[in-house]
């Protein structure tokens, strides 16, 4: 249950760099992130929240799962794990997850010609 709690944003580098990409140009950036990760096995809720927005995923390691991106579009892709990482490959960008330290530690890479990789750090509360 390694990922399992509740994380409250730390530190985030190219967050708005990463929103211009893939078109959230107007996504407020200042803001308190808190994911929660409730895991049962290989089955995961991951929900992200900040004020007057949630953004959440079903899914399970190892199946090919319907997903929602940040902009609300639905999607179907495979979700794995790798050496204690959650891969996914979201539309416009590849997720990998992952807790270092008693930290999650997310970077988003975008595809296509301007790769840019966010990164975001948060601790446990």
């Amino acid at each position: 249950m390694a990922f399992a709690g509740k994380y409250e944003l730390e530190s985030q580098d190219n967050y708005e760099e990463f929103l211009e990409v893939i078109g959230l140009l107007n996504a407020k950036t200042d803001h308190k992130v808190v994911t929660e990760v409730v895991q049962d096995g290989n089955d995961f809720t991951w929900t992200q929240t900040i004020p007057n927005w949630k953004w959440s995923n079903k899914f399970t390691v190892g199946q090919e799962c319907e997903l929602v991106t940040m902009t609300g579009a639905t999607f179907t892709a495979p979700v794995t794990m790798e050496g204690g990482k959650i891969l996914i490959q979201f539309p416009q960008y590849r997720l990998v997850a992952e807790i270092i330290d008693d930290k999650l530690v997310m970077n988003c890479t975008t595809t296509g010609e301007k790769g840019v990789t966010f990164k975001r750090i948060s601790k446990r509360i």
